[in-house]
């Protein structure tokens, strides 16, 4: 256990040393919030990838490998898809603009884009910052509160600490960091992090193939278990209700289409050169950590339950304990706590990340932009590292009336709902705003009034129709909230009124 404790404080060490290191080259408003825009590409991709992966990665897409077998790949092929899309057609597009605009947040980049000079102009864009800041004020609140959840959690399952004591230590730590150096430290940070994530996620599944005793099947023990675990389709082969599933599955990859928080990396990059390195960076790092997550608890499910063992007692209890308990099973203590190093990674890698995206939308886009334009921007950056504190303490609280109120919650549901969140308000104006010329500033407001109020709507409100909810809680509430949000901007900006 002492070796544990120590590269878990040689871990934190680090976390510590980045922020203090960063904190030094926080001169501007720039810095704190894009890091001046002179990062490289092999700090951004990292970080924009570190940061769309948090605990779901290493704890929820494990247990959901653990649970459904070969069908989780359509998580890989989603995020794969996304992934590429959003490097490949819309990074370099967005870089260019946001540049001209010298936008240094998303809604800057929105505002300066669709106002246009006019009374109404400026007070239709002035609602889009309104709206922008409510709206990651909320979901980053829920995201980051749930990313809370799963550090009380890896605390308890690798340590088996009280998990309150496990959510505080993670809190105060990544906050430390965030607060003092902002998006330096969060850039360079995630690059630390999503090292460690990288190594855990390929390492494990080729160490636990490995150890399969010598005549043993994997196909054939996991079809002995349940065999719908090597089944494209899903448990019970192909139906409706399982390539509904699947389209939830796969339509976690529309996040990456425009959430602020991966497209801030973009603003933050040296140039559109340093983009046609870290795509290659972003899409092979998305496939080795997604492969390795879904094998993780493929192999998982196989080594420590096998064929004999109640699945259910299995699926309702373990799923998301898959990762520690294989890491236990196959490595020393240091190796242990290296991978429990990696577990804190990728969650303190997206908390940080929202905190700051969320901050810069509170303090600039609806504090300074629209209540107080003439503060200066060094009053401006002591009030964005209280907002930061400020806003992690209510995640904070979240987490914990959570845990409380929903004792059987998972991990992978409790992120998907905040990032769905994030991504139906942002990803359609993103996406319409970089590739339809029609698009106006009526269309922007509603595509991201329609996309906050879908989620929720297709999370509770429609899945508890008789007969047909049943479908759509299946399908999930991303795609279909996203689908509403376009069609809302489409058919608002083409109104005359």
């Amino acid at each position: 256990m002492t070796t544990l404790y120590v590269v878990l404080f040689a871990y934190f060490l680090t976390l510590f040393g980045i922020g203090f290191f960063a904190s030094r080259r926080i001169k501007t408003l720039g810095d704190y919030f894009v890091g001046g825009k002179r990062l490289g590409y092999w700090v951004v991709a990292f970080s924009a990838r570190a940061t769309g992966e948090s605990a779901w990665l290493l704890l929820g897409l494990t247990g959901l490998g653990a649970m459904v077998g070969l069908s989780g790949l359509w998580v890989v092929a989603g995020e794969v898809l996304g992934v590429g899309f959003a490097w490949f057609y819309m990074a370099k597009p967005f870089k260019r603009e946001s540049d001209a605009f010298d936008s240094i947040t998303i809604p800057d980049y929105l505002v300066s884009k669709f106002d246009d000079g006019t009374e109404d102009g400026a007070r239709m864009t002035r609602l889009v910052r309104i709206l922008s800041a409510g709206a990651l004020a909320i979901f980053v609140t829920i995201y980051v509160s749930a990313q809370i959840d799963a550090t009380g959690k890896a605390f308890e399952s690798f340590l088996s600490w009280d998990y309150y004591t496990g959510i505080l230590i993670g809190f105060g730590v990544v906050v430390v960091y965030t607060f003092s150096g902002g998006f330096v430290a969060v850039a360079w940070s995630d690059l630390f992090q999503g090292s460690l994530m990288l190594l855990g996620l390929v390492a494990v599944p080729l160490f636990a193939f490995i150890s399969i005793p010598d005549g043993q099947s994997l196909l054939e023990g996991l079809r002995s278990i349940d065999p719908g675990l090597v089944n494209l389709w899903g448990l019970g082969g192909f139906s409706l209700e399982n390539v509904l599933l699947i389209v939830s599955y796969a339509a976690i990859g529309i996040g990456f289409l425009g959430s602020p928080q991966v497209f801030v990396r973009f603003m933050s990059i040296r140039g559109e050169g340093e983009i046609n390195k870290g795509r290659w960076v972003a899409i092979v790092f998305t496939l080795l950590t997604d492969l390795g997550a879904v094998f993780t608890g493929i192999l998982g499910r196989y080594l420590l339950v096998g064929p004999g063992r109640d699945p259910e007692a299995v699926l309702s209890g373990a799923a998301e304990s898959v990762l520690p308990m294989l890491v236990e099973h196959l490595f020393p203590a240091v190796i242990v706590g290296i991978y429990i190093a990696a577990v804190l990674a990728a969650i303190m890698s997206t908390i940080d990340s929202l905190l700051v995206v969320a901050s810069s939308a509170v303090t600039r886009d609806f504090y300074q932009q629209i209540y107080h334009p003439t503060l200066s921007n060094e009053s401006l950056t002591r009030r964005s590292r209280i907002v930061t504190l400020a806003m992690a303490v209510a995640a904070l609280a979240l987490a914990l009336t959570v845990s409380f109120l929903s004792p059987d919650r998972t991990i992978f549901w409790f992120v998907i709902f905040g990032w769905s969140g994030i991504a139906a308000t942002f990803v359609p104006v993103m996406l319409l705003s970089l590739f339809w010329k029609g698009y106006t500033v009526r269309g922007v407001i509603a595509s991201m009034i329609t996309g906050f109020f879908s989620i929720p709507l297709f999370k509770f409100a429609i899945p508890a129709i008789p007969e047909i909810g049943i479908y759509f809680e299946l399908m999930g509430e991303m795609a279909p909230s996203v689908i509403c949000a376009l069609a809302a901007g489409v058919v608002f900006s083409r109104s005359k009124t």
